[in-house]
């Protein structure tokens, strides 16, 4: 299906060359949402966020307010003139929302994942074209976030966007969710024209890494910015590690802006840096092939000898060694590793294909 999206308006910043969404996790009280409300206000944010409804991981956690909260909103709304946002998970809070003037929805990331949810929260919007973003799903899966877009759209939704919140591996040891950006990066490739924003807040877990993701997120052409903002984070009844004030969000902006695109005269300069890129990653290939034919001779071998394909003692040796000579180059641990696991899933790969396996 191809999908033609529209802009939204809302989100445009009088202040800043980027979009930008903020407010708390969740609507705890409507004096905690005025209070962050009228700060984030008075600094020029135009689009406030906060969950009226909170699925949690499990029960007995605060799981919101529900339509309490959207009155709250509703309050924000009429006192700052912001647009006014809050997550939706069914049908029936699509109601409730729409009735109580909401002017934006999110789905969230356990939403996303669930067809049958999106269908039905696609189903209740028929006809209303309000702008609805969509968080990628909890695991690294493309098709199921473009499915989600597929069915808002199918539902005549052409007002929608992204938000790149990250995504749930086993083995990441920095951030609560890996970024994993080359996934929003093919997104925008195969949905041109899709406003994308990213989450630092949930992508980080940690506010403190907020900041750094925040500027990498710009970096790599997101529009915008989705950020947690309680003016008591401490004492957040949901994801306070996350969330930074309204102060720390004021410095924080005046260290972002969006880059500019590449102009005739940046490309003159970049022109030889760029060719010695080339010419480094086809020798990378030539290397990584070789590699892999020696990889392909050594399954012989194997195959020869009833050797067992994959041999987690030597895989862990080789990656240790691996790790320790990237550092003498200044390279990151992580980056390393994950090469590294490519490298050798690919020559199992090879491996139990040529043993017919």
């Amino acid at each position: 299906m191809m999908i033609k999206t529209e802009e939204i308006r809302e989100l445009d910043s009088k202040t800043l060359d980027f979009i930008l969404v903020a407010g708390p996790c969740s609507a705890e009280s409507e004096q905690q949402v005025l209070d962050c409300a009228r700060s984030l206000s008075a600094m020029g944010v135009r689009n406030f966020r906060a969950g009226a409804w909170k699925p949690r991981t499990r029960p007995g956690n605060f799981e919101g307010w529900g339509e309490k909260a959207l009155e709250w909103l509703r309050t924000v709304k009429s006192e700052t003139g912001m647009n006014v946002m809050t997550e939706v998970a069914n049908a029936r809070h699509v109601e409730s929302a729409l009735k109580a003037g909401i002017d934006m929805f999110w789905i969230g990331a356990r939403t996303t994942t669930s067809p049958f949810a999106v269908q039905e929260i696609a189903d209740s919007l028929r006809g209303v074209n309000i702008p609805v973003m969509v968080k990628n799903p909890i695991n690294t899966e493309l098709e199921l976030w473009i499915g989600a877009f597929e069915r808002l759209y199918g539902a005549g939704l052409t007002r929608l966007a992204a938000i790149h919140r990250g995504f749930s591996v086993h083995d990441e040891r920095l951030y609560r969710y890996s970024p994993q950006w080359q996934i929003p990066v093919e997104l925008r490739r195969r949905i041109p024209g899709l406003t994308i924003l990213c989450d630092p807040s949930h992508m980080a877990g940690n506010s403190s890494l907020v900041p750094p993701l925040a500027r990498k997120a710009l970096d790599m052409k997101a529009d915008g910015l989705f950020i947690e903002v309680h003016n008591d984070p401490e004492h957040a009844l949901s994801d306070s590690a996350q969330q930074i004030t309204p102060a720390r969000l004021k410095e924080l902006l005046h260290t972002l802006s969006l880059h500019r695109d590449t102009v005739k005269e940046d490309l003159e300069i970049l022109k030889p840096y760029r060719e010695n890129i080339e010419q480094t990653d086809l020798r990378i290939v030539e290397l990584v092939a070789a590699r892999l034919r020696a990889s392909d001779k050594v399954g012989d071998m194997k195959r020869l000898r009833n050797l067992a394909v994959l041999q987690p003692e030597r895989y862990k040796s080789l990656a240790d060694d691996m790790i320790e000579e990237g550092r003498k180059y200044g390279l990151d641990e992580e980056f390393v590793r994950a090469l590294f696991e490519i490298l050798h899933t690919e020559s199992i790969k090879h491996q139990l294909e040529n043993n017919n396996l």
